[in-house]
């Protein structure tokens, strides 16, 4: 049992890893982001100004593209580092023991089946986005109804990607949780004494 554990914690630091090397490039992502906002507004009022159509819709839905990829794949980031908000009144005054138990049970029978559940119904309509048609043939990608607008399917495909890492990230907690539990590991293990986020309640 306790190589197992051994094994599965070593395979927690990969998933830990990847997850925290995408947090770090979210910080860049939103910087673009806001750089982008203050374009389309500058070239609005610029444009708007000097009589010449500087703002267009691919600036416009990029934009909302960026702030869609900091959402989606800041999820696992948020599991990792414990930074979802937590409201209740007993879970702070129990042991490390009792509240990994907790965490580890709603982890197991909410969250996982829930990322499960969310890959299963968002596949399909991913992959029509992507083209494929009822028959099984592909077709065209999806397209945005607006005029020089950018294709939907990439930022669709973000769910499930999104899905899949907060699914990775998931069970990682678990196996910490388990391991905390069983006694051997601190709770710190789970919750980074270094991360800036802290569970609140």
């Amino acid at each position: 049992m306790t190589a197992l554990i051994s094994w599965l914690l070593r395979f927690t630091q990969l998933i830990d890893r990847l997850t925290d090397w995408l947090g770090r490039g979210l910080g860049s992502l939103v910087l673009l982001t806001i750089a982008i906002g203050f374009f389309n507004v500058l070239a609005r009022y610029v444009g708007r100004w000097i009589g010449v159509q500087l703002a267009s819709n691919i600036f416009l839905e990029l934009q909302w593209y960026l702030f869609s990829a900091t959402f989606f794949l800041g999820f696992s980031y948020l599991l990792k580092h414990n930074a979802n908000v937590r409201v209740d009144f007993l879970y702070s005054h129990w042991s490390d023991r009792h509240k990994a138990w907790i965490d580890l049970l709603g982890t197991v029978f909410f969250l996982i089946p829930f990322c499960c559940l969310g890959l299963w119904v968002t596949f399909i309509p991913v992959l029509q986005s992507w083209g494929l048609q009822l028959d099984g043939s592909w077709g065209a990608w999806e397209l945005s109804p607006d005029a020089n607008g950018l294709p939907r399917a990439p930022v669709k495909s973000l769910i499930l990607v999104a899905f899949g890492l907060l699914l990775l990230q998931a069970i990682a907690q678990a196996v910490k949780f388990l391991a905390i539990a069983k006694g051997y590991l601190p709770i710190s293990q789970a919750i980074p004494e270094d991360s800036d986020a802290q569970p609140l309640g």
